[in-house]
């Protein structure tokens, strides 16, 4: 009888148990959870995962995905926070006891009963920690949390969540602002210090009470002794290393190319771009140097990308990204702008890929009327006959409007549309004026016609993300290569190095626009400097300005150049002499002045070997209208001379003599000087 009896009350206890049990379960089951999808910071890379920018969450706080954190910070926040944190389920009796304890002993609270699982409860709900209702509530999420959660993803959102001061919250948001670096790796100093701040945030802050933040993480390097976790004389060397006192900046590098790609798709919260994080710091550099001392308004932008595979390495939007006035906050890598010369190597590769001309065709560099259109050379002065080479070299404007008109305006504009440029024409009738920069690009677009000429005709469209769409022709191989062959035999700047580095710079009417674009074997380099808003910079040159800073751009990416490929076996490369006939000389069918009665030079004859006499080379002229102007090499030597018989003081070598008369009517010769 007593036996069973027992075995009633036995079973009766059990069955209470269990329905303690269910019902607790029950009532854990039956908690109304905080939203566990937290909203944290949009974030701009770099291709290797460097930080670029970062965006503040809706409420203007800091909250970054932890990533890779350092494994010393989380065993040091585990044994100064909770050291049972892998063996309970979201409360821990012994500490709850602990802190009961010393509280009736003391009379206060001494120790908190807060498991890592009851903090994050709390920090879900943003409740506070004193009151009793608040962590009967904290408990009871945080055996909800259990058992939703694996432990590692508990700890995931402590460190995205755990408050640090301002509006810095979680490890990475912390690191970044106080120790200016990534939680990857840490020093035990501190790592300490970021286990202590969140104990009191705002007490503990090292920007506001260093002091108070260094005892602090005295107190967590003491007990991450005590736990084993570092060596006693390492926590003494923490000790000596100083609390950092102030906050830095979030990286803000490529601002402007941040904000476009946010702002092209603003639901993605990873951007990884394929900007090359060193050189593009490198280059906001540079371009903060190029500006330093010209004045308060002149600004740059820069761009680099790979040609081989269209990634976008490098964007520099302007000097600084702030408000001041060199408007820095406008990215003139996509402000519309005049291309001055930029276009002419685009206009001779057609040319060349149309059969109208080759490197070493004479064109005409006299004075033509187009329908009333009359453009000048930069410089006022004419060359009459002129070698294809040597005009694109020299950037002359009446050899390329001559071309223009050959091949069809249209046909240029859709050439650059072909490329991927989209150009904006002023009167929305592309006309002659389009050769000379009369149509307005962005430094992006530049980039991007350049890139096609370097991949020898093949246009393959510059990304930032992603991977590259399949390339698509724009002119021959051969073509293509002549271009770049002439642009790379251009002369450098004072002071740069003779690289041959391919490059052509342009400068827009009215002084408004100093460009400078150029590529080796792989990459291309755009510069662009001005005023943001358009107006002129007196005296502003793209040679002058722009060329030298494109120098010291490519030294900035790399030791040396990659060669550039070897002319393709289809490329006819001859003298004029030895061209087909129609490629020795091109003629304009709107020139207003032609040959006919035009000057030919007596002596020397073309082809002589003459000796140099002492007062120099002499020369002489018949025909033509006086008076005459002598040019060696394409550079006048002799200017507006009444007699038809003078002495040219040239130094020994090959020369191209070349006279001009009244009329811009002109005649040639080659001869070698002795």
């Amino acid at each position: 009888m007593i036996r069973a009896r027992w075995l009633f009350a036995a079973t009766a206890g059990l069955f209470l148990a269990a329905a303690a049990r269910d019902g607790v379960e029950g009532f854990i089951a039956a908690t109304v959870m905080p939203p566990l999808a937290l909203q944290t910071s949009v974030e701009v890379e770099a291709r290797d995962g460097t930080l670029l920018r970062a965006y503040t969450v809706a409420d203007g706080r800091w909250r970054l995905e932890p990533g890779p954190v350092d494994p010393l910070f989380l065993k040091m926040l585990v044994a100064y926070e909770d050291g049972r944190f892998y063996d309970h389920g979201g409360i821990d009796p012994l500490a709850l006891t602990r802190a009961v304890l010393q509280a009736l002993r003391y009379g206060q609270v001494v120790s908190g009963g807060s498991t890592l699982t009851m903090q994050v409860a709390r920090l879900l709900e943003e409740s506070g920690t004193g009151r009793v209702a608040g962590k009967l509530r904290q408990m009871r999420v945080a055996l909800a949390l259990e058992r939703r959660l694996s432990k590692q993803e508990i700890l995931s959102l402590y460190l995205r969540l755990a408050p640090y001061g301002g509006n810095l919250e979680g490890i990475r948001a912390a690191s970044i602002s106080y120790l200016g670096k990534e939680p990857a790796r840490l020093t035990a100093a501190e790592a300490a210090l970021l286990v202590a701040i969140p104990q009191s945030p705002e007490g503990r802050r090292p920007d506001r009470h260093p002091e108070r933040a260094e005892a602090a993480r005295a107190r967590v390097l003491a007990r991450a002794v005590r736990a084993e976790v570092i060596e006693p004389d390492r926590a003494d060397a923490a000790l000596l290393e100083p609390v950092p006192r102030a906050r830095k900046p979030f990286p803000a590098v490529a601002p402007h190319l941040a904000d476009r790609v946010v702002k092209a798709d603003p639901l993605r919260q990873t951007h990884r771009l394929t900007l090359d994080a060193a050189l593009q710091k490198r280059l906001e550099a540079l371009a903060a140097e190029t500006v330093e001392a010209r004045g308060e308004r002149l600004q740059v932008a820069m761009m680099v990308a790979d040609h081989r595979s269209g990634e976008i390495l490098a964007s520099v939007g302007s000097a600084a990204y702030r408000a001041d006035r060199r408007q820095g906050f406008l990215d003139m890598t996509v402000a519309l702008r005049s291309p001055g010369s930029l276009l002419k190597p685009l206009i001779y590769g057609l040319a060349f890929d149309d059969g109208l001309a080759h490197p070493e065709t004479l064109l005409d560099d006299r004075p033509m009327d187009f329908a009333g259109y009359r453009p000048q050379n930069f410089d006022r002065i004419f060359r009459g006959e002129i070698r294809a080479r040597e005009a694109l070299q020299m950037s002359l404007n009446l050899p390329a409007v001559a071309l223009t008109d050959a091949l069809g305006p249209a046909r240029l504009l859709s050439a650059l549309e072909q490329a991927g440029v989209k150009p904006v024409l002023p009167g929305g009738q592309p006309g002659l004026a389009v050769a000379l920069g009369g149509v307005g690009v962005t430094l992006s677009d530049m980039v991007q016609l350049y890139a096609a000429l370097a991949r020898g005709g093949v246009v393959l469209p510059l990304h930032v993300e992603g991977e590259g769409a399949p390339g698509r022709r724009l002119m021959s191989e051969v073509s293509a290569w002549q271009v770049a062959d002439i642009l790379s035999g251009m002369a450098p700047p004072p002071g740069a190095p003779a690289n041959r580095l391919a490059y052509k710079t342009g400068t827009s009417y009215g002084h408004r626009d100093a460009w400078a674009v150029g590529f080796d074997g792989q990459h291309v380099v755009g510069i662009w400097l001005g005023r943001a808003d358009g107006t002129p910079v007196p005296g502003v040159f793209g040679a002058d300005l722009a060329a030298p800073v494109l120098f010291r751009a490519f030294a900035r990416l790399k030791p040396a150049l990659d060669p550039l490929p070897p002319p393709p076996r289809a490329a006819l490369t001859v003298s004029n002499a030895e061209l087909p006939q129609p490629l020795r000389r091109f003629r304009s069918r709107l020139a207003a002045f032609q040959t006919v009665g035009g000057p030919q030079v007596a002596f020397p004859p073309d082809g002589a070997e003459v000796e140099r006499l002492r007062g120099g080379l002499k020369v002489k002229v018949e025909g033509g209208t006086a008076p005459f102007t002598w040019l060696a090499n394409g550079a006048p030597v002799a200017v507006s001379l009444g007699g038809r018989e003078t002495l040219l003081d040239l130094p020994a070598g090959f020369l191209t003599l070349s006279v001009i008369d009244a009329d811009g009517r002109s005649a040639r010769t080659a001869v070698r000087l002795r």
